[in-house]
């Protein structure tokens, strides 16, 4: 039976030493009770088989001896009990009987031998025996796997030092129970399908369940080997059990990181692409090119290396977003790479591949993919490298489709041109009159020196000095009327910026004869003070024309309608830092201090009709003539809007 192959040893359990463990004082003191009660009943049956004449085979007792010497676990003991005892049995025999005597004496007396003999070699062949399985024994304790031995029961017979380090019990609690009560064993299985299993082939391997003696679940893979005596029958099942309980939770926890990534890639509404770039490192690693400067250099001199590299750059797998993305229903079940993907005259792919070699984590950038029926897709995309001692090389590439965004983009920049022209537009319709006032002054003058002129040749004696200076003044007014034309003209055009040295005393001038009409009907009284001397300025006259007459007219509608005194200031002034300083001021009813800080706000306005883009085109001129443009209310009433330009390097004007 496999229990008495692998069990204990008598009186001492093999799974309860350890290995090279010192000897304890218990078992010393046991091989010496052992030794004394051997000798002493050696003793005693010398005496009784020499002094008395008991006439039977006495010396047999001496087995007995024998067998207390065996359980010193000594061969020596019991080779000196077996000698001693056939010593004083012949010495017994001869003192009682001598040589010449042969009898029944005699008979008993080589039984005796006989017995002695034979009890010795079996306690030596035990003992050899007991020590060899120990040594098993202990090899088993050894194991860094839990083993135990159990009965066609199910009873533990032998349990190893692993499985009480593994499970909490100690041999001493194991041994006797039954194994599934013990454990608290879950089968992957029904369990009389494991034991037929077991039966039919003899062993089963598999992963179960067990507890240990704290209530703490393992998962273990276990194999079970059945062992049979000589005539077939079971003796026992030895159940060999490995710990995996990290290794599965690790799995488990594998399995689900891998769902929850896959789940994320199939669901996100960002395309996602997954490229192998494995040969794209080994190649740039066999040029010598895993350096950003190294790379940059050769891709100057071998354009043609970004196309080999991106043919190199193989596509793994695109999320449902970046099918949708592109246009296609599935992925591409044929080879895939990365020249499939990018249009011809890509360049953000050189300049990702060199954030690749240079180290970089991610690369971010704006580039177009080529949809599956020809046409381009406008994307950003960020792209995220392994570093390089990782072995996978996977590359991830989420993307971002931005031809909404682009088209938007597109349609703000048409409608703030447009909306630009339309305030432009607006701002002349509002100043027509004015306008027609200003065209209609020289066209009178052309006519009345036109007639004056007339009146001096009619006479009977022409006066031609006089007929020469009209002709010079409809010259002049003509050219007048002609530069006022062409002023509306490029005012109302979408003409490009042109940058000219302006004299900010005429720009003022020219902007206040614009609005002359608009300030008379609105009885509004103009004074204008320019500081002598100032210095030259560096802008677009007709722009500056604009923000002027804007602000202008803001001030003359701000104090329409109120009865006290109605008085527009334009002042011009060298500022402290070397600027030149325009102000216009009006006596209305100032500006909320809520409205202050938004009034430069896009779409704000106070006026019911207003479009809140005036004052904030008027800034954007303003900085970008190098100036700015502010807003204070004055002390008393009114408000006052400040406009600084940057001056050039000339000379003051005159």
């Amino acid at each position: 039976m496999l229990t008495s192959t692998l069990g204990p040893a008598p009186g001492q359990p093999p799974q309860q030493a350890r290995p090279g463990a010192p000897e304890t004082a218990g078992p010393r003191r046991m091989q010496l009770l052992f030794r004394a009660a051997a000798l002493l009943l050696a003793l005693v049956i010398a005496l009784v088989d020499t002094f008395t004449d008991f006439d039977g085979a006495v010396a047999v007792l001496y087995v007995v001896v024998v067998l207390l010497a065996a359980r010193t676990f000594r061969r020596l003991d019991i080779i000196v009990a077996g000698t001693g005892g056939i010593v004083l049995t012949i010495a017994a025999y001869l003192n009682s009987h001598g040589l010449n005597h042969v009898g029944s004496p005699t008979a008993r007396a080589l039984v005796s031998l006989a017995a002695i003999a034979i009890t010795a070699l079996l306690a030596l062949q035990f003992q050899s025996a007991t020590r060899r399985l120990a040594s098993q024994a202990r090899l088993l304790n050894l194991s860094h796997d839990m083993i135990f031995v159990r009965d066609d029961q199910g009873v533990i017979t032998f349990w190893n030092r692993t499985a009480e380090d593994a499970y909490g019990w100690p041999a001493s609690m194991a041994l006797g129970r039954v194994a599934d009560d013990l454990l608290q064993t879950r089968y992957p299985d029904r369990r009389e399908a494991i034991e037929a299993e077991l039966l039919t082939t003899g062993s089963w391997d598999g992963t179960l369940e067990q507890k240990t003696q704290a209530g703490a679940t393992l998962v273990l893979e276990s194999r079970w080997v059945l062992q049979r005596d000589h005539h077939g029958r079971v003796t026992g099942v030895m159940e060999t059990h490995r710990d995996v309980t990290d290794r599965k939770a690790a799995y488990t926890a594998l399995v689900s990181s891998e769902r929850r990534y896959r789940r994320m890639f199939d669901a996100s509404r960002i395309g996602v692409i997954q490229e192998d770039w494995r040969a794209v490192r080994a190649e740039l690693t066999a040029l010598g090119l895993m350096d950003g400067a190294a790379l940059t250099a050769h891709l100057a001199r071998h354009p043609e290396f970004i196309g080999q590299v991106r043919r190199l750059t193989d596509v793994d797998d695109m999320n449902p977003a970046f099918l949708a993305m592109v246009g296609r229903p599935a992925a591409p079940s044929a080879p895939y790479s990365v020249d499939d993907i990018l249009c011809e005259d890509d360049r953000m792919f050189a300049r990702s591949l060199t954030a690749f070699a240079q180290g970089d984590a991610f690369h971010e950038g704006e580039t177009e993919v080529v949809h599956a029926d020809g046409s381009r897709v406008p994307v950003l995309f960020t792209i995220t490298f392994p570093p390089a001692d990782d072995v996978d090389g996977s590359v991830l590439v989420f993307v971002v489709d931005i031809t909404e965004r682009r088209q938007a983009q597109d349609a703000l920049l048409l409608a703030q041109t447009e909306l630009a022209h339309a305030a432009r537009v607006a701002t002349l319709g509002e100043l027509t009159a004015s306008i027609a006032h200003e065209v209609n002054q020289p066209l009178m003058a052309v006519v009345t020196s036109g007639d004056a002129g007339m009146r001096w040749l009619r006479r009977p004696q022409p006066d031609l000095h006089e007929v020469e200076m009209a002709m010079e003044r409809i010259i002049s007014e003509g050219r007048r009327a002609s530069e006022i034309v062409k002023r509306i003209r490029a005012f109302l055009s979408k003409a490009p910026v042109q940058q000219a040295p302006l004299d900010i005393g005429a720009v003022i001038e020219e902007a206040t004869r614009l609005v002359a009409h608009e300030l008379t009907r609105e009885r509004v009284a103009l004074h204008v003070d320019i500081q002598p001397g100032l210095p030259l300025i560096m802008g677009d006259r007709i722009q500056l024309q604009q923000v002027l007459v804007n602000l202008m007219v803001n001030a003359s509608q701000a104090m329409s309608g109120q009865s006290q005194a109605r008085q527009l200031s334009v002042s011009a002034r060298r500022h402290d830092d070397g600027l030149v300083a325009v102000t216009v001021g009006d006596t209305g009813p100032g500006i909320s201090p809520d409205d202050l800080e938004r009034l430069f706000d896009p779409f704000f306005t106070t006026k019911p009709q207003g479009m809140g883009m005036g004052l904030p085109i008027c800034r954007t001129t303003a900085q970008a003539h190098g100036g700015s443009l502010t807003v204070d209310n004055m002390p008393g009433a009114g408000a006052a809007f400040t406009l600084t330009l940057a001056t050039t390097q000339g000379n003051p004007s005159t």
